[in-house]
């Protein structure tokens, strides 16, 4: 029989304790726990959370996988709901002033803003006003310069970021700043789009929009752009076109997950590098779009949305690829 030294060229070492900084494929003897172990690559996977209260779509999210609020949404009536998500479990939260669907947040649990989307019937009008969260109540915010819904967002209550969206019938390229008081015109987007992706923990100068739909009347694209704090540049490509699909992260490291494709609802999940997107190995495990998503790239969170012609509860958490020690055995 081969040993490991004749097959790798090195034999294993046998320390008390495992090495503080590993290198990627070491293996080494661990002889105080009696354990053969090795620094190796754990894949990204998404795992369920705990489901919402009620399944809901077109709602609007802010906050962090372990800290998240999501407000509004389809079917309700009122559209006024409000939840929180501590990492395991959903909570009912204080109601929003003014129900919205289709709407956008930012920022965090304690300090968040919800702006644009379609106010509660009758007749569903689009929003210019805004509410602020402080982790317990909703207050007036400022008023958006462009009514619109389906729009993206990032940045921080006072240091926010709006763009995109649909006002009426038409796409808009429009992008305004929020400094926690006032909207004020930004950089228009160079592509026109509603039922975007955002990532959602990027800021007022470094934000990132992709995919969505573009004129005429739900075409959909795969176009990316980067904001740098005044003008919108081109970004690599999403890995397909789609819509209403959901975002989080940073413009160097985006995550986009689920949405409608040119084949329907789908789990796909793309990862962003500052110049281009890949497709990752984990895929939602329920195919879903018009889902909120929160959080980086590396802790990502989704919940709710629709998989067809019925909403869903389930939450879902990302958590990305990572390096760490492992104990090996025939299965590793």
């Amino acid at each position: 029989m081969s040993t490991f030294k004749e097959i790798r060229g090195t034999l294993i070492k046998s320390v008390s304790s495992d090495p503080a900084n590993p290198e990627l494929g070491e293996i080494w003897y661990n002889n105080t726990i009696g354990s053969l172990k090795g620094y190796k690559t754990i894949a990204a996977a998404w795992a369920s959370g705990g489901n919402m209260g009620t399944g809901r779509y077109s709602s609007g999210a802010f906050g962090t996988q372990t800290a998240a609020v999501q407000f509004g949404g389809y079917p309700y009536i009122d559209k006024k709901v409000t939840e929180e998500y501590n990492g395991s479990t959903w909570t009912s939260a204080n109601n929003m002033s003014v129900g919205v669907s289709d709407g956008t947040g930012l920022g965090i649990l304690t300090a968040g803003l919800a702006f644009a989307g379609n106010a509660s019937y009758p007749g569903n009008p689009i929003l210019t006003s805004t509410e602020e969260y402080d982790g317990t109540n909703w207050t007036s915010g400022g008023t958006l310069g462009t009514g619109r819904n389906n729009a993206g967002g990032a940045g921080t209550l006072t240091a926010g970021l709006g763009f995109g969206g649909r006002s009426g019938p038409s796409a808009v390229t429009n992008t305004e700043e929020y400094d926690g008081t006032n909207w004020t015109a930004g950089g228009a987007l160079g592509t026109a789009r509603y039922a975007l992706g955002s990532a959602t923990a990027g800021s007022q100068t470094a934000a990132l929009a992709f995919a969505g739909n573009t004129p005429p009347f739900n075409t959909i694209t795969d176009v990316s752009e980067e904001y740098n704090g005044s003008a919108w540049t081109a970004g690599g490509n999403y890995v397909t076109s789609n819509r209403i699909l959901s975002g989080a992260g940073t413009q160097t490291a985006g995550l986009g997950f689920g949405g409608i494709d040119p084949v329907g609802a789908t789990g796909t999940t793309a990862l962003y590098d500052g110049s281009s997107w890949t497709t990752s190995p984990a895929s939602l495990s329920t195919s879903r779009y018009s889902a909120t998503g929160v959080g980086t790239q590396t802790d990502g969170l989704c919940g709710g949305g629709a998989g067809g012609p019925t909403t869903t509860t389930a939450t879902e958490e990302f958590t990305g690829a990572f390096n760490a020690a492992q104990t090996l055995t025939t299965s590793t």
